[in-house]
């Protein structure tokens, strides 16, 4: 304990005054604009990323080394873990139903852009599927559950946020008058901002500034619940992704003689144990309830949801101080051209699967 606490602990504090700083940021109104169109997590990894642009020494010096990158992989996983209280299945269910086909669609239409996109484009396979999961899932927080999954690292953990940022903040502008100038109605928009826009903070923004356009205060509450319908796909795609792994690993280790393959080192068990909590709440949600339970449960199902969010702006902070921001921006033309790709193809598939399922014009 004695030398976890001296190898560590400076390292996680130095993260933690950072996510700190970028949860204020990321709560801050300039006049009419709220800075939560941004997001807390892309805050915390910009202001790790001047810290280290401005002195390099800081992330790299032994006495916050260790804790720095402790941070980036063992709280990133927990965030992951914690972000499963927030999941309620049965009420995903039966609220995002309708939603399905939509999802369904914008998601695998996304992935296989960015599969095509990392071909022609000749980008790297783990910035790719960072991206590809990041714009057709939940942005920040698929990508803090696959990237330990890929073991993909901190560079390109910081590459994928700063495109799924980008096209977040163009989507919470554009989105809302998009919207009502192509006749959509409140269901249809309230369905097209919780699947096309990647991040749930920017699905908040553009769906509160739709409900001002339309007249109309259930257009945050859908989509925010379609978001999450859409946030479940994180388990299916990070096993995928663990399973092909796996399997690549024990290919790689039987090329190697006496390199004994271990399934137990390469499955990223922390998946699991998003599920098990996800399973948690929604089973505590179904048994009978006082008046007590029912406000205990709310009020710990979003702390949870708090919490999760503050330990990914923790770990994009640590993210942004091992990132060498000047790279980072001579790097960013392609996956920046496969963020766009990917962004425009879902909002497409999105309008079309709408218009041929009827939600397109339907209202609240």
């Amino acid at each position: 304990m004695t030398i976890f606490i001296k190898k560590k602990i400076p390292g996680i504090l130095l993260c933690l005054v950072i996510a700190i700083a970028a949860t204020v940021l990321g709560g801050l109104k300039i006049g009419e604009v709220k800075l939560d169109v941004i997001g807390t997590p892309v805050f915390a990894i910009l202001i790790g990323m001047i810290i280290t642009l401005c002195s390099s020494r800081i992330a790299s010096s032994d006495f916050t080394k260790d804790g720095i990158k402790f941070t980036s992989k063992k709280i990133l996983q927990w965030a992951v873990i914690i972000l499963g209280f927030s999941l309620n299945l049965g009420t995903i269910a039966k609220v995002g139903l309708q939603s399905l086909p939509v999802i369904v669609c914008t998601i695998s239409i996304s992935l296989i852009a960015a599969f095509l996109m990392m071909k022609l484009l000749k980008i790297d396979g783990k910035t790719a599927t960072l991206i590809g999961v990041g714009s057709s899932i939940c942005g920040g927080s698929a990508i803090a559950a696959t990237a330990p999954v890929i073991d993909a690292d901190d560079e390109e953990i910081a590459q994928s946020i700063s495109v799924i940022f980008l096209f977040n903040v163009l989507a919470a502008l554009i989105f809302p008058t998009l919207g009502h100038a192509l006749g959509m109605g409140s269901e249809g928009f309230a369905i097209f901002a919780g699947t096309a826009v990647n991040d749930t903070s920017s699905v908040t923004a553009a769906a509160s500034t739709a409900e001002e356009i339309y007249g109309c205060n259930k257009i945050l509450s859908t989509a925010v619940t379609v978001k999450l319908t859409r946030t479940l796909a994180i388990i299916p795609i990070t096993l995928v992704l663990a399973i092909y792994k796996m399997k690549m690993a024990k290919n790689k280790n039987s090329e190697n003689a006496g390199n004994a393959f271990s399934f137990k080192k390469v499955f990223p068990w922390f998946i699991l144990f998003f599920i098990g909590a996800s399973i948690i709440t929604t089973v505590a949600g179904i048994l009978p309830q006082s008046e007590f339970t029912a406000f205990y449960l709310e009020n710990f199902v979003s702390f949870m949801k708090w919490l999760a969010k503050f330990f990914i702006a923790m770990a994009m902070s640590a993210i942004g101080l091992n990132t060498n921001i000047v790279m980072l921006v001579k790097k960013g033309g392609k996956p920046i051209a496969m963020g766009f790709c990917c962004w425009l193809m879902i909002s497409v598939v999105s309008i079309l699967v709408q218009l041929a399922t009827g939600i397109f014009a339907t209202n609240l």
